[in-house]
């Protein structure tokens, strides 16, 4: 059989990178011994000394420090291609570049980044003269600091104050601040250990926020704040005693109401009070009920709202101001469609516009009050693409923004007249470096789950790919939450499919591109069909030769990077590469610990372990108990030691421990971030550089280093 050169020199790529392996010393965690108890068994964890909430023990420090010493210099062999695929993928970004503007009152406003500089500035433009002002220059209140982030920030009613959240750590843990927009000064205001949600009262010097417990880090309290008074003597409001819901606060579209939000996985409740009257008290629109969840919006003395009362795919329904407090009252608009699931919907004057889901797409149908005979849908001229709502502060118009994407097409914002059906592109993202679109192609698949349920698969790939069963192959899917990984143009993806990958989302179980369904059958004891159709994805796109059985790459994030666990070690043979990125990886014994933020609002999406059917499940399933003697492939995975979601403890005892199991020679990298949190690196070109790195560690591996 004659060789190709490629394949001679992957195999010399191979090869080097074994001997690189040897000369390497790879960090080593001691054992120490170490109990979890358990209602239904003992486990012995020797990793858990590597908890250390404080963030501060040397000797924890130094380990992570070690592994990213480690990492560092494995990657310095291919560090000319890691800066190649930085400048690369950083020149598809154009960096002096602005929002679709909005209007909202007296003003326009939008964002802006300016070329060189890592954070946005926010911006206004009075409506009268054309005025720009700047709110937010997050680039100075960045400057000095090694992370940063507005997560949020809410112009008052009477347009005077811009109140904002910051983060400085990548904890998720904010500070308020209140910018008063006529003198551009701070105000001493400042409240911390918050969520990121706030509401404005309509005297516009009322402020509604969310208090977290400094150790589990749930929000616990709704806390009413007036300007100018001391921090200390916030009202509490609200408290949730029920640790298994998350809560927020908002605003109604039309500004009439306040509204404080709390849902948990299964169960949801709005509770609204008069935005003109701060001292009033909140009132249900209908008491929490298990299995029960809404949400709604005010619109012309009614509230219209969205629910899976009796409809799993959800339905709309409506009730009257005077009515609210009951389920019993509420009246159907929309019915329930077993094939259509209700993602989302914005209210307007004369026309309700509802973001949907069929056939794993995202739509967008518009319905007039007057004859809702007359709906139509949001036309598109490709097979898979992605629509939503772009910001519509206003309810009293016709023009309807949306977006639209799909993988071949970047982000645009449309402009829709709902009365004329005349729909205007008012922006395109543009992607230099010669991106043409026309030079890229996408399909959608359905491969056939070991069950015979089909699963839907997005791909990309370049125009002239030849389907032989050559191509590397890059897999990305979440599968959690009920989070459908809609099918996105992502420019730094294209740094692969120039190189000839294809590049495929597969929309796994336990997300909601299926419907509801879809989710139910990937969460608690079916969390496992999660796994499988991944693997069995793979196996679809390998037989039917879009891929090379020995080039396969998978990514997840999160509860992604569970899937990459779960992956490695039921299927480790089918891939090349696994890239896990902040992996919630150590399931019983974080959701054994309650003390670990966020762990209770999560048992009815992983299950309590305290009953022993679900410990028995989540143990057959969870990444670091079900390590073994066996091969792995090569793995790179990141956390941030300031991660709030899920701890950075979690993939560095799993690393630790798959250093000791694994019986290859594949490289295994881990690294922490040191000044982030679970969404990486705070600036924009930080965050890409990531991205490099991640790719020059897969492309390394085949010998492409170019």
């Amino acid at each position: 059989m004659k060789l190709s050169p490629f394949y001679l020199l992957a195999v010399s790529a191979l090869f080097s990178h074994a001997v690189a392996a040897e000369q390497l010393v790879a960090p080593m965690a001691v054992q120490q011994p170490y109990t979890v108890t358990s209602p239904h068994g003992d486990r012995q964890d020797p990793y858990y000394w590597l908890r250390d909430d404080s963030r501060t023990s040397p000797t924890v420090l130094d380990y992570l420090h070690r592994e990213n010493d480690y990492a560092n210099h494995y990657a310095s062999a291919y560090q000319s291609l890691t800066d190649k695929l930085t400048a690369e993928i950083i020149g598809r970004i154009k960096q002096d570049d602005s929002s679709v503007p909005y209007t909202k009152g007296d003003y326009s406003y939008y964002s802006r980044y300016e070329t060189g500089k890592e954070y946005p500035i926010y911006l206004r433009k009075a409506l009268k003269d054309g005025t720009e002002q700047v709110m937010l220059d997050v680039n100075l209140l960045a400057k000095g600091k090694s992370y940063y982030a507005v997560s949020n920030w809410q112009v008052s009613p009477d347009q005077n104050f811009v109140a904002y959240m910051e983060d400085d750590s990548g904890r998720r843990q904010y500070t308020l601040k209140v910018r008063d927009l006529r003198t551009g000064q701070d105000l001493p205001d400042v409240l911390t250990g918050l969520s990121a949600s706030m509401a404005w009262a309509a005297d516009s010097q009322t402020l509604y926020l969310v208090k977290n417990d400094p150790v589990t880090l749930l929000s616990t309290q709704v806390l009413q704040h007036k300007l100018g008074r001391e921090p200390a003597s916030a009202k509490l409001v609200y408290e949730e005693k029920d640790n298994s819901f998350y809560m927020g606060v908002g605003n109604t579209t039309d500004g009439n109401y306040v509204v404080i939000y709390t849902s948990s996985t299964v169960s949801s409740e709005m509770q609204v009070q008069d935005a003109s009257k701060p001292d009033s008290a909140f009132i249900s629109l209908a008491p929490r009920e298990r299995d029960v969840q809404y949400s709604a919006d005010h619109l012309d003395g009614r509230w219209i709202i969205q629910t899976d009362w009796q409809a799993p795919n959800y339905r709309i329904m409506t009730v009257a101001n005077d009515k609210i407090g009951a389920r019993s009252n509420w009246q159907p608009l929309i019915a329930h469609s077993d094939s259509v699931f209700i993602q989302d919907f914005k209210t307007f004057k004369d026309y309700l516009a509802i973001n949907e889901r069929s056939d794993g797409l995202r739509r967008i149908k518009v319905m007039p009050w007057k004859d809702p005979s007359k709906a139509f849908f949001v036309a598109s001229d490709e097979a898979a693409y992605v629509n939503g709502f772009e910001v519509n502060p206003e309810q009293n118009t016709s023009l309807l923004r949306y977006t639209y994407t799909s993988l071949t097409t970047p982000a645009s914002v449309y402009q829709l007249d709902m009365q004329s059906g005349v729909k205007t592109l008012l922006k395109q993202t543009e992607v230099p470096g010669g991106f043409d679109k026309n030079n890229y192609a996408t399909d959608r698949v359905w491969a056939t789950a070991r069950d015979g349920v089909k699963v839907p698969v997005s791909l990309l790939y370049k125009k002239d790919f030849k389907r032989d069963g050559s191509a590397p192959l890059y897999q990305y899917a979440y599968g959690s939450y009920g989070s459908s990984m809609d099918p996105g143009f992502r420019s730094s993806v294209l740094s692969l499919v120039d190189r000839g990958f294809v590049f495929a989302i597969a929309h796994i179980r336990g997300g909601q591109e299926m419907g509801r369904y879809w989710y139910e059958d990937g969460k608690l004891l079916n969390k496992i069909n999660t796994f499988t159709d991944y693997i069995d994805v793979t196996d679809y796109l390998v037989t039917n030769n879009y891929a090379a059985k020995d080039k396969v790459f998978g990514m997840g994030g999160s509860a992604g990077g569970l899937l990459m666990g779960a992956v490695a070690n039921m299927a480790p043979e089918k891939y090349r590469g696994l890239v896990a990125h902040v992996p919630f990886v150590d399931v019983v014994t974080t959701m054994l610990d309650e003390s670990i933020p966020l762990t209770t609002n999560e048992f009815d999406e992983w299950g309590n372990p305290k009953q022993k059917a679900y410990y028995d499940y989540m143990l057959s399933y969870s990444p670091y108990d079900q390590i073994s003697k066996q091969n792995y492939p090569a793995m790179l995975v990141t956390t941030g030691l300031h991660d709030s979601q899920v701890q950075y403890f979690e993939p560095a005892k799993w690393v630790a421990k798959l250093r000791t199991q694994k019986t290859d020679a594949n490289p295994l990298l881990f690294k922490t971030t040191m000044e982030a949190g679970h969404g990486g690196k705070s600036g924009r070109f930080a965050r890409q550089a990531q991205i490099a790195e991640e790719y020059a560690f897969i492309l390394n591996l085949l010998g492409i280093n170019q």
